[in-house]
């Protein structure tokens, strides 16, 4: 038996990746998905294994494979593996993050492209034996305008090939500022000014809960009339009933789409439509993604198979094991201090700065701003950041990171601050651990507090006035909601105030309107720390 290590390669992995890995390990190549007992089998005695979209590594593969030391995903997105099974059992996750740009920015231009003439009803009615030009006149790119929702990677290539068109190209991105804007030759708009303005639309938002149904009846009734929409970015981003009416009212010059809320069927509600383009969600299916994919997890696997790190780490820092044994709490209190910040935010983010004081400020403090990146940026993204990744995206999205080294310690044996700007506002959190790992937050935009940062929690900035702890203590009551702990943080009596609430579980939505719509409440929002 040969002591090259074991590596299963499922879901149709392109060859020149496959070569690659047989110059390292014993490869089992499955062209098909595998599930169940058949992948537990075949995973066991693995200590890599490489899927696209079809196999999923869950937390009972990673159990049946006791030898596994990494997991690559031949594409962006890690859906389809469980990123906390995999990082409890120490295995590295890999991605390849860049692979379908270029295939994915290609594929809206041809949609673009495709919409705009007409190209499949002109080709179906030509294949049907029919010759017939005048109902498929179509229009032109140039100097025409081109709505781009969402400028992260995808987005930008796709701004850059619209202006090789000669297309005007508006931008709305809530994350994204203006010296970046400005680099990119793009004017940054609201959503609703670039839907009036814009001959065209495309969508390039990551699919989260603030973007589903983002484009609905009214975004669709705002759009210029005979304007395009393309969507392929995320299923669910286009309210697709609403659509349908759209189009049968005859508002839309027509609709290009890739992805769909319900994948598993062809779209029989949108097929009907002739000025409707439908293409099973190719994004990323050319020659040269699905290749590139594959050599660039390969390779990784590769490396780490003999001891070196990984490029695109999901989930592995990058850091000294004594240094992370010495930073982990206050590791995990900046990643917790940074989600809370992804929460405040009033607009694109211009700068980041973390001080720290005390004995804190003795230590290689690095970590804690990567730390702090990944909380902060995590959710504002649609794929994985991670400490390796997360410079990166600051960088490409022209926030300035800084840190230094605080005077004060406010009585604290140690203290870390987080400064984040946005939008023209400046918030400030600040945190300690006592002890070993009893990580606090202790002030906030200047008020005092004292919150352990875990689970649901409800912050609630109010007037300070006697009855408003108990009305939103009653209502919490009324609907069921448990309250495991509260803390109140004031200027002065009388003054503005922040409350912030440990709950057992989540509120919903409707909860969440009945406590901001009381008068002394000026904004209330919940942030799971978890």
């Amino acid at each position: 038996m040969s002591d090259k290590p074991r590596v299963l390669c499922c879901d149709g992995i392109a060859e020149r990746g496959i070569e690659i890995l047989r110059e390292v390990a014993e490869v089992d190549v499955q062209p098909k998905g595998l599930s169940g007992e058949a992948l537990h089998t075949r995973l066991a005695p693995c200590e890599a294994v490489v899927v696209r979209s079809a196999t999923r590594i869950d937390a009972e593969a990673i159990a049946a494979a006791p030898r596994l030391r990494a997991i690559a995903r031949a594409g962006v997105g890690v859906d389809n593996i469980d990123l906390s099974a995999a990082t409890a059992r120490g295995v590295i996750v890999i991605n390849s993050p860049e692979g379908n740009t270029i295939s994915a920015a290609e594929h809206a231009l041809a949609l673009l492209l495709a919409l705009s003439r007409k190209i499949p009803a002109a080709d179906a009615q030509l294949r049907r034996g029919v010759w017939s030009r005048k109902e498929f006149v179509g229009r032109q790119l140039y100097r025409k305008t081109l709505g781009v929702v969402g400028c992260g990677k995808i987005g930008s290539e796709v701004v850059r090939r619209a202006q090789a068109f000669g297309m005007e190209v508006l931008v709305h991105d809530p994350y994204l500022n203006e010296a970046r804007a400005e680099s990119l030759g793009v004017r940054l708009v609201s959503l609703d000014d670039l839907l009036k303005q814009s001959h065209f639309v495309t969508l390039h938002a990551p699919k989260a809960a603030g973007t589903m149904g983002l484009i609905g009846r009214r975004e669709l009734d705002l759009m210029r009339p005979g304007a395009g929409l393309i969507n392929c970015a995320r299923g669910g981003l286009i309210d697709e009933p609403a659509l349908v009416e759209a189009l049968q009212e005859g508002r839309l010059g027509g609709a290009a789409l890739d992805v769909f809320v319900d994948e598993t069927r062809p779209p029989a509600h949108l097929a009907p439509f002739p000025n409707v383009v439908l293409t099973p969600h190719l994004g990323a299916s050319t020659e040269e993604a699905q290749e590139f994919v594959a050599v660039d997890v390969a390779e990784q696997i590769a490396d780490i198979l003999e001891g070196r790190l990984a490029r695109s780490a999901v989930n592995a820092p990058a850091i000294a094991p004594e240094t992370l044994r010495e930073l982990a709490p206050y590791l995990d209190l900046m990643s917790r201090i940074g989600r809370l910040h992804s929460h405040l935010l009033g607009g694109p983010i211009e700068s980041v700065e973390l001080q720290t004081a005390g004995d804190i400020a003795e230590r290689d403090t690095h970590p804690l701003s990567l730390w702090l990146l990944v909380g902060l940026l995590s959710p504002l993204r649609s794929y994985p950041v991670n400490i390796v990744n997360a410079p990166v995206e600051a960088e490409a999205w022209g926030i300035r990171v800084s840190q230094g080294a605080a005077e004060s310690t406010r009585g604290y044996a140690s203290l870390v601050t987080a400064r984040v700007e946005s939008g023209g506002r400046t918030h400030e959190i600040s945190g300690t651990v006592f002890g070993t790992e009893d990580a606090r937050i202790v002030e906030m935009d200047g008020y005092r507090i004292d919150l352990a940062p875990r689970g649901a929690v409800l912050f609630i900035w109010h007037h300070d006035r006697p009855g408003v702890i108990g009305r939103v203590g009653t209502l919490m009551g009324d609907r069921g909601v448990n309250i495991a702990g509260m803390q109140v943080g004031r200027v002065s009596v009388g003054g503005a105030a922040v409350m912030a609430l440990m709950l057992d579980n989540p509120i919903d939505d409707a909860t969440l309107q009945h406590v901001r719509a009381f008068p002394e409440l000026t904004k209330a929002m919940l942030v799971d720390f978890d």
